[in-house]
């Protein structure tokens, strides 16, 4: 009933239009997105089609003997159309496990989409991975704030945001990604001592391909960039890829004011407003300052599963 079959760049347009038509897919699964790094990942994604029909993508990257889905994506895991079934999804991690077995693969470290991402539910594959004897080998923490719920800004917060919005900060959507990219990477380096994921040349790739959905968001005062916020808007979710603020910015809440109006304004029709992980070391340690400035703004947790699949 199911076959899969390696994919070839030559599926690209079967494979962005199962992402399209998926309930738990997004832009990052999309292949102009996923294959801008792909000179760093040997890939090995799958298509899974039924009775000749696409309903599902699997992304994978291969190393070491090990298949991640994916290794250059936050989350991945099995992308299915509204087609699937409980059922079908059992057979078809069977036929997945024989696959990567034959090809001599030892084990599958599969990245789970997060429930907040998926249109339409599509844990199905979670219950595969029980079956299947798979066990959760990491967790990280994300803030979420429910923007169809009832949420709060704390009073700290609050009175933040209201001194800056009688300041001259002008907030703008920026086109300067060069200036944006140099604010991360400073504060990333001073505060971290690391760089940002994606190199200034990424970024402008990426927003290049998905301008209406990679939009920077800009606090400045004059020529001054205070801060940022580069954001993804996968429709029903919008995430925040990066955040940063310059010493003066934090001086005068620019990036308080910032969120304040994406979260209240710009995107306050969608369902989720995503902030992103706040834990270290494969979900060991918990950046405690980093999740309350989150929390402050209303944001709860949603965990990232990591499962192993030992094959």
């Amino acid at each position: 009933m199911f076959t899969l079959k390696t994919y070839d760049p030559a599926d690209a347009a079967l494979w962005d239009s199962v992402v399209e038509q998926s309930r738990n897919g997004n832009l990052l699964h999309r292949r102009d997105y996923m294959d801008y790094h792909a000179d760093r990942f040997i890939d090995r994604s799958l298509m899974v089609e039924r009775n000749g029909e696409a309903v599902a993508v699997f992304p994978a990257s291969l190393k070491d003997g090990v298949v991640t889905s994916h290794g250059g994506l936050t989350y991945a895991g099995l992308i299915t159309t509204r087609a699937m079934r409980a059922e079908w999804t059992l057979e078809v991690f069977e036929r997945i496990g024989e696959h990567y077995r034959a090809l001599g693969m030892k084990r599958i470290v599969y990245k789970a989409v997060p429930h907040v991402f998926h249109a339409y539910p599509a844990d199905e594959d979670l219950y595969a991975l029980h079956r299947l004897g798979a066990r959760l080998k990491r967790r990280d923490v994300s803030s979420v704030i429910a923007l169809r719920e009832p949420f709060a800004f704390t009073d700290g917060r609050r009175r933040a945001v209201n001194k800056a919005r009688k300041s001259t900060v002008r907030l703008q959507v920026g086109a300067d990604l060069a200036g944006f990219h140099a604010l991360v990477t400073d504060v990333l380096h001073s505060r971290h001592d690391v760089a940002p994921t994606h190199s200034l040349a990424e970024l402008r790739l990426l927003q290049g391909r998905f301008p209406q959905q990679i939009v920077l968001h800009e606090a400045r005062d004059g020529d001054a960039l205070l801060a940022g916020t580069l954001v993804y808007d996968f429709g029903r979710v919008v995430h925040t890829q990066y955040l940063a603020a310059s010493e003066a910015g934090r001086e005068c809440n620019a990036l308080n004011l910032l969120l304040a109006e994406l979260i209240e304004r710009t995107y306050a029709d969608r369902h989720y407003f995503s902030f992103g992980v706040s834990t270290e070391r494969e979900g060991q340690v918990l950046n405690g300052g980093l999740i309350t400035q989150k929390e402050y703004f209303g944001a709860r947790a949603v965990v990232h599963d990591f499962y192993e699949w030992v094959l």
